[in-house]
């Protein structure tokens, strides 16, 4: 993770193939239909185990006596160990308790529906036993068998879907491989094209041909995984006709996913399937030190919140040298099982939440039923802000008798009358069964006491296909824009007119600044009588437009706020604020984290 067998002739055709095409050139094209049917168990699952296995597991975080920081599988990065050094760890590397039925176990029993594991991450070490290379656990350890092999056959026993993490571009033993922060030691030096076509193009070629995988995930390219070279292992899906892949592989490859990584993006990625993997602890390889576990609810919540914003939840077991799951992850995926096993329905095959936000928790839905998961239960009624629909039904779906719970309308929502007590203190989820689409009142931004219209990323409506709300809800920003033709809007209404400073909160790193946008201000005018009252004009004359540049701030992460200029409105009601860039010279706009009016002289 970040710090984030087949013939010669088929062989030699694939990479034909590949010759002077980009990743996704080098893919069969297919139909929105095609796809869709390609992503549906995918979509359906939500839920999913993420395993990083492998020699990092026998140090467990610890160096000839020191305990390393970071991440536990980033110790021979993070120590600077050689590669003599390191590799000896084979040797001790006896996982005699692995049971591959009993891991698939406990990810069934927590409600989890496929598998992601580590079949070589970037020490270079495959967890399979490869014909491309000795190293590995079949040939270099007193092991010798093929765990990925034995936890494939368990899941099909068992009915889970398999995944294989490989890292195509950092590999730490293998000359001419890449490592983040460059070598520490000359037996890495070397080709990177010799390591590519003799290990990583083969080992893909082998698990992708020996292992029914479904989902192929890649990890930490480098600048040297240009599109030439991620065309050659792009061509190699071919082998695994529906295969699922991610967006790591690199050189302008997008892959079928998404993948935020330790954080729920604030708005998730509408339109896009996308998966956050998180960790249970703060290590993804097992550290014997790290004691810092998640709660409980902390799991439960953070699977509800990832399903509203339509993502899966891939979470993380980083198992011992001798094959065992830790304790305390196998306690809290059994809790989150007993929850599943009462609420899986408001999870499984739900898409996102119709609500922007909800004060009480999350909601997901499906067509005809809405799923409010309610983390604080109130006293009296739940009130479900904007819904306009008719609600036919209500229940508690722990309640197996779905004893019908009174529901009124009010001017706000819905109101839905609720028990005193909750049936779960974490999550308790209420079923509203309503006619038709979900149809739902957005609320409106609006000024503060002060007088002050903050506008969040977390609140802007996005136009295009690259920018996207990333971060989590205290560092949220648009980014990921680097498309000139995409822009953002935020609707707000303003009660006490006047003139206004207009202030941007943004970071932009010193390689991309010089991208040049405008600031456009617009009231929004009710449609004429006899239309659709939610199909508003926005009368664009007279605008008022605001002219910036963006100048670097040191780092992608690094916010400044900046005053823009002064604007003054003259009529209260509502109003559109877009940000459209006009100029883009290099490889991204900016990283925007708000826009601020501010009574002039405040």
């Amino acid at each position: 993770m970040h710090k984030p067998l087949i013939s010669s002739i088929i062989v030699v055709a694939l990479f034909a193939s590949a010759a002077g095409l980009t990743a996704s050139d080098a893919l069969p094209q297919e139909t929105k239909q095609e796809r869709d049917q390609r992503m549906a168990w995918w979509r359906d699952a939500r839920f999913g185990m993420f395993i990083h296995w492998g020699l990092y597991a026998v140090p467990a975080g610890t160096w000839q006596g020191k305990q390393i920081p970071s991440i536990g599988e980033w110790i021979m990065n993070t120590g600077k160990i050689p590669v003599a050094d390191y590799e000896k760890l084979a040797a001790q590397f006896n996982p005699v308790k692995f049971n591959a039925d009993q891991w698939v176990s406990i990810a069934k029993r927590a409600g989890m529906k496929y598998i992601v594991i580590t079949s070589k991450h970037h020490d270079g070490f495959a967890m399979f036993h490869s014909k491309a290379s000795p190293y590995n656990i079949y040939d270099a350890t007193p092991f010798q068998r093929d765990p990925l092999a034995e936890l494939a056959a368990a899941c099909k026993r068992q009915g889970l879907r398999l995944g294989f993490y490989y890292s195509q571009c950092q590999d730490w033993h293998h000359p001419g491989a890449e490592a983040i922060g460059e070598h520490w030691d000359k037996a890495q030096d070397g080709s990177f094209d010799h390591y590519l076509d003799t290990v990583a193009i083969p080992q893909v070629q082998e698990i992708l041909t020996n292992y029914p995988l479904s989902v192929l995930w890649w990890d930490t390219p480098t600048g040297a995984m240009t599109s030439e070279r991620a065309a050659k292992l792009a061509a190699l899906l071919k082998l695994r006709p529906g295969l699922i892949t991610n967006d790591r592989l690199g050189g302008g490859f997008s892959g079928d996913t998404n993948t935020p990584e330790q954080f729920v993006p604030a708005t998730g990625y509408p339109g896009r399937d996308w998966e956050t993997c998180m960790t249970m602890n703060d290590t993804w390889g097992f550290k014997s030190y790290d004691h810092n576990w998640k709660s409980t609810e902390t799991l439960i919540r953070n699977l509800a919140d990832i399903a509203s914003k339509g993502g899966n939840y891939l979470l993380n077991v980083g198992p011992t040298s001798l094959g065992e799951i830790p304790p305390a992850s196998v306690e809290r995926l059994a809790a989150v099982g007993r929850w599943m096993n009462v609420n899986g329905p408001s999870i499984y095959g739900t898409s996102a939440s119709p609500f922007k936000k909800l004060p009480w928790g999350r909601a997901t839905q499906k067509p005809g039923k809405l799923y409010l998961h309610v983390f604080a239960w109130p006293a009296g009624e739940l009130l479900v802000p904007g819904l306009k629909n008719r609600v036919t039904a209500a229940y508690l779906l722990a309640d197996v008798t779905k004893s019908a719970l009174p529901v009124r309308a009010s001017e706000n929502g819905a109101a839905v009358k609720l028990p005193a007590q909750a049936p779960d203190k974490i999550d308790s989820v209420v079923v509203l069964e309503i006619e038709g689409k979900a149809d739902v009142e957005p609320e409106i931004l609006s000024q503060n006491k002060a007088g002050v219209v903050e506008l969040p990323a977390g609140e802007a409506t996005l136009h295009g296909d690259s920018l996207r709300c990333q971060g989590d809800s205290a560092g949220e920003n648009i980014g990921f824009w680097t498309n000139p033709k995409d822009w953002a809007s935020w609707e707000f209404k303003l009660e006490s007119p006047g003139t206004f400073d207009v202030q941007l909160t943004f970071a932009c790193e010193p390689g991309s600044a010089g991208s040049e946008f405008d600031v456009t201000l617009a009231q929004e005018q009710m449609p004429a009588k006899g239309l659709r009252p939610r199909k508003r004009m926005v009368v664009t004359q007279p605008a008022q437009k605001l002219s910036g540049k963006v100048e670097s701030t040191g780092g992608w992460e690094k916010f400044v706020a900046v005053k823009l200029g002064t604007i003054t409105i003259t009529q209260n009601g509502r109003h559109v604020l877009s940000v459209k860039p006009t100029k883009m010279p290099r490889g991204a706009v900016m990283n925007l984290k708000s826009i601020t009016l501010k009574p002039a002289g405040q």
